[in-house]
């Protein structure tokens, strides 16, 4: 299979590129910083996805070498962990462009490709801020709530070309959008979930298989949230 994944040059994305290079798949993978790894079928492209020319420039450079693409992953994202009186207007809307508009031009972008595969697959990122209500995290809950409800749509808008759209809502994981959390309000929010401890990689692509397996075809529309959501 044919991966395009975003956010590749550290934390979850760089996990996933390399798990399913592992199993043996093709990767394209993008970020504004290079990668600090190589792999044969591993290849990385500088993007800054807030910029929409910047998104065509990367899906016109993939389609040259791969014309069908079987699995887009929107997993880059940042957050914004302040009261809202305490978020500049151009704080929300950087978190809104990178964690709403980018996937929103990025799935426009490799439509085409995704519409020749067999399987294609469209994975979106969430979070369980979004049904927590999460005090502090406003614009950040507020940009994935609009990455679900485009999930949902879009689930339905592209079943005709038989692409599945489902999103993912990690738990914390021990990544640089957390270590500077207090650990106060990470303990908090563990509290909060039925199991009790931070994600992990492993749970995350362990989703993601589930979504990209062939016999998953009848799976779409959906918001798989991790350790159990106790609102």
């Amino acid at each position: 299979m044919i991966f395009v994944i975003t956010g590749t040059s550290r934390g979850i994305g760089l996990s996933l590129a390399q798990r399913y290079l592992a199993q043996g798949h093709i990767v394209i993978g993008c970020s504004r910083q290079e990668v600090e790894f190589s792999h044969p079928n591993y290849k990385h492209f500088l993007v800054d996805l807030t910029q929409e020319q910047d998104i065509l420039n990367f899906a016109k450079n993939v389609k040259k070498e791969h014309p069908v693409i079987d699995v887009l992953i929107n997993n880059a994202g940042i957050a914004s962990m302040n009261h809202f009186m305490l978020t500049p207007l151009e704080t929300a809307k950087k978190v809104m462009n990178t964690n709403f508009f980018a996937p929103f031009a990025a799935t426009r972008a490799f439509l085409n490709c995704l519409k020749k595969s067999s399987t294609p697959r469209v994975i979106n990122f969430s979070t369980v801020a979004v049904p927590f209500n999460l005090d502090g995290e406003m614009a950040y809950a507020a940009s994935k709530a609009a990455v679900e409800e485009m999930t949902k749509i879009l689930a339905k808008e592209l079943a005709s070309f038989n692409i599945t759209v489902n999103a993912i809502g990690p738990t914390p994981v021990k990544t640089f959008l957390t270590k500077n959390v207090p650990e106060a309000k990470i303990q908090g929010l563990l509290a909060r979930q039925a199991i009790k401890r931070f994600g992990e990689f492993s749970d995350i692509g362990n989703v993601i298989d589930f979504y990209i397996k062939p016999e998953s075809n009848f799976i779409t529309g959906q918001i798989i949230y991790l350790g159990g959501v106790n609102k």
